[in-house]
């Protein structure tokens, strides 16, 4: 995801009550193979919305150390730019936040923790929002304990955040073209994986859907063409490659994109653990030149905050705004050159 602060939390976590329930359903069978769906009642959210609290949200401290005192002993951080996102009522409203650990300050013992009052599309706009970066100054103690793993020590209680490990992951032959550099895996918070690609020749980049594991999705083909298939949870729309079997992310559902939810696109979970040197950082100054000098390796910006986006599909109301892609495709797969270029937005 995008860095956490309060200038760039408009691209920041995201959470509904409903989705929240879908990911701890996900991260719960993922983490502990469970074979039977948690069942969630709405009972439990009713009592939990009118439910008086005396936590003053305007006190950050207080926030996180309800938020830590909530975790058990060890926690899994799936997304792979090392979120772990969470979200709680208080009074009446919804606030969504989340806990990172940045592979630029984390081995200096330096914890980021944020939280904001939730999106809708009725009210796009944060009425409340907190940042900070933790450490031993407020009394936070972070130390690797093994690569990928951290423990967090606060008011006399230790948690281990396990960031997701997936550098033995790898595209299987034919999952990556011959002109496309593969820069990494992705696991973004939609519990949906990605190879990561940039073709140097047509200057974008990809999204490749990751199908060496269970895809947490049903994909269904659009009426118009069975090439275009939508995920029925995430709304994620994937366009079936002529030249190899892969399926290219083309679309996230614009609702989605404007509530920063869980489903809003991967452009926020990038492969940061296993980027290899300078990889990205040239993949990113090469498509778009007039970044040199500005963005760190990592594509963070050097004297700005936030980080370079990388979001080549499109934000569609309409599934048949996804037909634009087909036509395009079908009439340059006869043009090398120009194909890759039907599956990156126009900016």
């Amino acid at each position: 995801m995008l860095e956490f602060t309060v200038a760039g939390l408009a691209r920041q976590v995201r959470l509904i009550a409903a989705l929240s329930m879908t990911a701890t359903l996900i991260g719960s069978a993922l983490a502990q193979g469970v074979e039977r769906p948690r069942v969630h009642f709405n009972q439990t959210w009713i009592e939990e919305a009118t439910r008086a609290h005396k936590l003053d949200m305007t006190d950050p401290m207080a926030v996180f150390a309800l938020v830590f005192q909530s975790l058990p002993d060890r926690v899994q951080v799936y997304p792979t730019e090392n979120y772990y996102y969470f979200s709680f009522v208080a009074n009446g409203s919804l606030y969504h936040g989340n806990i990172r650990l940045d592979p630029l300050d984390r081995d200096q013992g330096k914890l980021q923790f944020g939280y904001f009052d939730g999106l809708s599309e009725w009210r796009p706009e944060w009425d409340l929002t907190h940042f900070l970066v933790l450490d031993r100054s407020h009394g936070i103690k972070l130390e690797r304990v093994e690569p990928l793993v951290y423990r967090v020590t606060f008011d006399a209680r230790s948690v281990v955040f396990a960031l997701n490990d997936l550098s033995a992951v790898k595209p299987p032959s034919g999952a990556v073209h011959a002109d496309e550099r593969y820069l990494g895996p992705i696991f973004d918070e939609s519990a949906i994986r990605f190879f990561f690609v940039y073709n140097p020749k047509a200057r974008v980049f990809h999204y490749i859907l990751d199908e060496t594991a269970p895809v947490a999705d049903v994909l269904l083909p659009m009426k118009r063409t069975d090439r275009i298939l939508i995920g029925r949870r995430t709304g994620f729309a994937y366009y079936r490659d002529h030249r190899l079997e892969r399926k290219i992310l083309i679309g996230v559902h614009k609702s989605n994109a404007l509530v920063n939810n869980y489903f809003d696109g991967p452009f926020d979970q990038l492969p940061e653990n296993f980027i290899a040197g300078e990889e990205l950082r040239e993949a990113i100054v090469h498509a778009d030149p007039s970044v040199k000098g500005k963005i760190g390796r990592l594509g963070h910006f050097i004297d700005a905050e936030g980080r370079y986006l990388i979001d080549p599909y499109i934000t569609y109301t309409k599934d048949r705004e996804l037909l634009r892609v087909h036509a395009c495709a079908t009439a340059k797969t006869k043009r090398p050159a120009e194909y890759p270029g039907c599956f990156h937005a126009p900016t």
